[in-house]
């Protein structure tokens, strides 16, 4: 599988990155451990995971994908062939993650964070450490279509918001110690991302690496301004729900909601279910097959195949799932391909999030 440089650093990661909120809820250790064998054998060397997962979060299942990713590695002794990332929360009024109290994107907090990642992990360092979201007031995603005020927080629990600078200070402290080898960040904005990179130009910290949004066919809206961000700034798009929660597999078609799927077990669609969504999604889905494929291939290898997405973070419950994503970076994305999608995208725009 090909493989590309992570932002600036000696990092070379797989077009596929492995995804792994599943893992511990809807997923056993034993099929995260299968879906991992299987993504490997294909070429695949970067995994993606969370103190938040699985997904949804809740305190009692909080930590469990690190500890199944823990586990393998142990069991497989490759710990020196996985490109490791993992995320820090961001600002939250969820206590169960401090033991009790909110986080805030603090020094006692991220110390506490990573170092809770490293003992579920098993290891003594991660390769990639990310905020999963900003410490500001700004909406989910942070590349919306539409704002409305954008003012700094003044008060919220723990009081206003962190300076980046602060925060950035702190991980040049996790570098040091050896904790984590690169910094990134997710559901930032171009501001965010800026000022991320122009503190660590300054010497405040690490150099941002890495950028992990959203990125698919019903959410383009990274091309916008943050595309030419990350291109100048060398900055590497990690892109997330390249098959938009599923919704992009046709599996939710014509109101269609399967047994088992994770918008029938946690009510956690909202993201793709914004007016008008469901007629676009169709579209694209319908598109796809007259092409001769299946929707969620088609949108997979979208996505793989643009030229501002270092990997494309995937994601599935079962192993058939998983085989038709990897498939995805093995599709030869055509110019008729990409004219038919921007042809609906000039008509539609981004209707998700």
């Amino acid at each position: 599988m090909q493989k590309s440089r992570l932002g600036r650093t000696d990092l070379l990661v797989s077009r596929i990155c492995l995804g792994s909120m599943t893992w511990g809820q809807q997923n056993t250790e034993t099929e995260g451990h299968a879906q991992m064998d299987l993504a490997f054998a294909h070429g695949v060397n970067f995994i993606d995971t969370a103190e938040l997962y699985p997904i949804p979060p809740k305190s009692e299942t909080q930590g469990r994908t690190e500890t199944i990713i823990g586990s393998w590695m142990r069991a497989r002794r490759n710990r020196d062939k996985v490109v490791l990332a993992t995320k820090v929360v961001g600002r939250t009024a969820s206590e169960w993650f401090r033991g009790g109290r909110t986080s805030r994107l603090v020094r006692t907090d991220i110390f506490d964070a990573i170092d809770k990642s490293l003992a579920r992990l098993g290891t003594d360092y991660v390769d990639l450490y990310q905020i999963h979201w900003p410490d500001r007031d700004v909406p989910w995603g942070a590349n919306p279509t539409r704002v409305g005020g954008t003012s700094p927080r003044a008060d919220s629990p723990g009081g206003g918001e962190t300076p980046i600078g602060e925060t950035l200070a702190v991980f040049d402290e996790l570098v040091k110690a050896g904790k984590i080898r690169h910094f990134g960040l997710s559901n930032e904005s171009s501001w965010g991302t800026m000022r991320f990179l122009a503190e660590g130009d300054n010497g405040v910290g690490p150099r941002v690496a890495s950028l992990q949004n959203a990125y698919n066919l019903v959410n383009r809206t990274f091309e916008v301004n943050l595309a030419e961000v990350c291109a100048r700034e060398d900055v590497s798009l990690l892109a997330y729900s390249p098959l938009a929660q599923g919704y992009l597999t046709g599996k939710y078609d014509h109101g269609a909601l399967p047994a088992g799927s994770r918008s029938q077990l946690f009510n956690r669609g909202q993201r793709y279910q914004a007016p008008n969504a469901a007629a676009v999604l169709l579209e694209y889905n319908e598109l796809a097959r007259s092409f001769g494929m299946e929707p969620a291939l088609f949108a997979g290898a979208y996505v793989a195949s643009r030229p501002f997405v270092t990997s494309s973070i995937i994601g599935a419950t079962s192993i058939a799932q998983l085989e038709t994503a990897l498939g995805c970076a093995d599709v030869a994305w055509t110019d008729e391909m990409q004219k038919a999608v921007d042809a609906v995208h000039q008509r539609v725009g981004n209707p998700c999030p």
